[in-house]
């Protein structure tokens, strides 16, 4: 890509292999700030047509640009975003922070007035989002309104066309993204399921895992803009790997969290600190950051919201699903999803899912 009078070379902060290290290369940042540019012919081209680009993990922490007084190059990327809840809005954020050129749509239109003040576009609906996008983004809450945003009525499949993208990063089941995906694939366009590992704060900070499957030119493409998001990203191959390796990791989570649970009452029961408990916990073996990042909240009975618990039973609901079709058993993962069925009965649905302690609780003064 030449260098153009709109652009300024930069220092990048390379990541590699979880370690950083300053990198100065000549890169080209829009004004006073940075966004992965499409080649300029990539809206009259069909993705699959494009030779892999350079893809490099950009922190946009990392640096500044002098402002500069061209306007805006032609090639910029025009990125949509679908879906702007506890996840979606600090993903978009992060894409819009560091330049790209942004056009958001939610059902709550109020949940878009944030990111339209930070410069984002907006379009009433999904198909006009995807029609005015080269790359359009979807984070939404289950499989069902990924099916409805990306299919349905006004839905982003009627305005992909081929040289369009679509990369779903919404956990649902493989057989939902297969239909989404084969949906946007006869439309001409190229799909990418890639579904993230992480919660709100990872996704503010731009730390999420991206486990994606699909169009591995559309991955090539999409990268950039993943790393802006996160930290790591994984292809995983055919469409429905990226659905499975989430749902895996999610049903390991939630069963990590009531065994974590049962853990901090039965040391309170004893006479013992459950404070302690999570010190020793964070220090040992099988230390996780997720211990020494809710333990405190959860001893005094608070549960600010970061990944709902509704959000975590459904994963186990789907998780379970796709363990039977392969006659997998799963007995810790079952018995773990009914305890989040009760956690949801007393109410605790839209609480973060460390609130199922709470079932707990319930189990122990009946």
């Amino acid at each position: 890509m030449a260098m153009s009078s709109s652009f300024c070379p930069i220092t990048l902060l390379v990541k590699t292999n979880n370690t950083h290290r300053l990198k100065f290369c000549t890169a080209m940042a829009m004004c006073s700030s940075f966004c992965p540019q499409l080649p300029a012919h990539f809206r009259a081209t069909p993705i699959s047509s494009f030779s892999p680009r350079l893809q490099v993990f950009v922190s946009s922490k990392a640096f500044s640009v002098q402002a500069a007084s061209a306007k805006a190059d032609e090639s910029r990327a025009r990125i949509g975003f679908l879906g702007l809840g506890i996840m979606g809005s600090p993903m978009a954020q992060n894409l819009i922070k560091v330049g790209c050129d942004v056009t958001v749509w939610n059902r709550t239109k109020s949940k878009c007035d944030p990111l339209i003040s930070l410069g984002a576009k907006y379009k009433p609906s999904p198909e006009e989002v995807a029609a005015a996008c080269d790359v359009t983004f979807a984070m939404l809450a289950d499989p069902e309104s990924a099916v409805e945003v990306a299919c349905g009525k006004n839905g982003a499949t009627v305005g992909m066309s081929p040289g369009k993208g679509y990369v779903d990063v919404s956990t649902v089941d493989g057989g939902t993204s297969k239909l989404i995906g084969g949906q946007i694939k006869a439309t001409g366009a190229s799909f990418l399921e890639a579904p993230v590992s992480g919660s709100k704060k990872p996704a503010e900070d731009g730390q999420l895992i991206f486990l994606t499957a699909g169009d591995k030119s559309l991955y090539e493409i999409a990268a950039p803009f993943l790393d802006i998001m996160g930290k790591s990203r994984f292809f995983l191959g055919e469409v429905g790997n990226g659905a499975a390796m989430k749902l895996v990791v999610n049903m390991v989570m939630g069963s990590m969290m009531a065994s974590f649970s049962e853990g901090l009452l039965l040391s309170e029961k004893v006479g013992l600190d459950p404070n302690v408990l999570v010190e020793v916990v964070s220090q040992g073996a099988i230390s996780a950051p997720m211990y020494s990042m809710k333990g405190p909240s959860m001893i005094k009975s608070q549960y600010p919201t970061a990944f709902p618990l509704k959000h975590q039973q459904k994963d186990l609901r789907l998780a379970l699903g796709l363990a039977e079709s392969v006659s997998q058993p799963t007995p810790i993962a079952a018995a773990t999803n009914e305890l989040y069925k009760v956690a949801k009965s007393h109410g605790l649905s839209d609480s973060d899912f460390s609130a199922v302690i709470e079932a707990l609780k319930a189990k122990l003064q009946s």
